[in-house]
């Protein structure tokens, strides 16, 4: 049991460290925005979420590379491994054209679609229509991190990811205060910053596959093939997403008095939350590239018991981030924002969110192991069942005395909780257990 905690901690070590960097380019950004009033933080948060649904739902570019990556890795084949994820690149590169220009064009309606204030609104439409031109180095990044992780190297995407966060930071502060540009300051800097982490994970990829002879060019079959055995995963992150903008929307409907005040809160919660959720994700990240791997060279066994024991991770990582982030709630509203109306409604909300942090910690873990193992078709089945429970769930409890707070006990105990009933009674079953360099269903 040591050699396996050894073999998690080694990829989710650096994994953890990556994940908690990633969320920082919009913890840094909302921590400055926020101290140039309410309006500018409510409006980032409607920009983040609109902007974080688009990403979000390209996640595939990421996962479904890992678990193809590592596969073929697992069978022995390191150049078939290699010209499998330069095909998910140049996927990434067509989506993420396509993405900005729809993007641009349509950031008034995607804006107006949240009913909010006509300031909140001007400030979200300014970050988006900016942010939006960094669509496509972030799905760049999604799928040459996709293939670090499935050749098992958790160690370069952190290197990565914590100087494209200091250069976010430093040129934030430049830009926003320094040249006095605002929350398009912000947003610029953020572009920035993603440019040069792009360009720098392509260039490490580029250089393996050289070594390796691995072919660079576009290959259309096969980046028809990624983009096929994409459309399950598209479908789950759709269903998920769909989850967290059901929740964002809620928000929005809670009350007529404080409205900006309310959706400020939920900004920071959800900032805060995703923050843990990328942390706890780490071992989820260990998940695919092993349960991939594994399962790549045939050995269910192992697979089996990866899988036991990164649940026990899972369960253990969750505990601690709830425990953390209930010692903290009732002072790290202070760093985002100086209304204390913000600062004691995120109290409440932050408490509720710890208390679910175990059980994400597990829903997280078990996703991963599904999808190292491409039981895609399950998970996007799963992702619509949890959208159809957790949508009545969320609108009914914005009805109620405290709506921000019972939001977010809904999604604590409808949208995670019905996550965790689904995919544990699929981990205990053994039709995901597809060996082989390629999965055929």
């Amino acid at each position: 049991m040591k050699a396996v905690d050894r073999e998690i901690l080694r990829l989710a070590v650096p994994a953890f460290l990556a994940l908690v960097a990633e969320p920082l380019f919009l913890l840094s950004d909302a921590a400055i925005v926020g101290h140039l009033g309410t309006p500018q933080l409510a409006g980032l948060g409607i920009a983040a979420v609109i902007l974080q649904t688009v990403v979000g739902l390209c996640v595939f570019l990421a996962y479904g590379t890992t678990a193809s990556v590592a596969r073929h890795l697992g069978a022995g084949d390191l150049r078939a491994a290699l010209a499998q994820g330069v095909d998910g690149i140049w996927l990434a590169v067509i989506i993420g054209a396509i993405a900005t220009v729809l993007g641009v064009v349509g950031t008034p309606a995607l804006v107006g679609a949240f009913g909010t204030g006509a300031e909140v609104a001007g400030h979200a439409e300014t970050y988006l229509a900016i942010a939006f031109l960094g669509t496509t180095p972030l799905l760049i990044m999604l799928a040459a991190t996709g293939v670090l992780r499935g050749l098992q190297d958790t160690r370069t995407p952190l290197l990565v990811a914590v100087v494209g966060n200091g250069v976010n930071i430093a040129l934030n502060l430049l830009l926003v205060y320094g040249l006095d540009l605002g929350i398009a300051g912000s947003a610029i800097g953020s572009v920035i910053a993603q440019v040069v982490s792009a360009g720098w994970l392509v260039a490490v990829v580029v250089r393996a596959s050289r070594e390796q002879g691995a072919p660079l060019t576009p290959d259309l079959p096969g980046i028809r093939a990624a983009a096929h055995a994409a459309v399950a995963l598209v479908i789950r992150t759709l269903a998920l997403r769909a989850c967290l903008l059901v929740g964002t929307y809620a928000v929005t409907r809670v009350g007529t008095d404080g409205r900006d005040v309310t959706i400020a809160t939920h900004q920071v919660a959800i900032t805060l939350w995703s923050f843990l959720a990328f942390a706890l994700d780490a071992i989820a990240i260990a998940a695919q590239a092993l349960t991939g791997r594994s399962l790549g060279s045939g050995d269910v066994e192992t697979t089996r018991r990866l899988t036991k024991r990164m649940i026990r991770w899972g369960w253990g990582s969750g505990l601690v981030a709830g425990l953390a982030l209930a010692a903290v709630s009732p002072f790290v509203g202070a760093l985002f924002t100086s209304d204390p109306s913000v600062q004691e409604l995120l109290v409440p909300v932050l408490l509720v969110a710890a208390i679910g942090q175990p059980l994400a910690g597990v829903v997280f873990v078990l996703d991963g192991v599904l999808i190292g193992a491409g039981d895609g078709a399950y998970l996007a089945w799963a992702g619509l069942v949890v959208l159809a429970a957790y949508t009545p769930a969320a609108l009914w409890a914005a009805t109620l005395p405290h709506g921000l707070v019972m939001v977010w006990v809904a999604m604590t105990f409808v949208f995670m909780g019905a996550r965790g009933v689904l995919l544990t009674w699929r981990a205990r079953g053994d039709a995901w257990m597809v060996t082989g360099a390629r999965v055929t269903r």
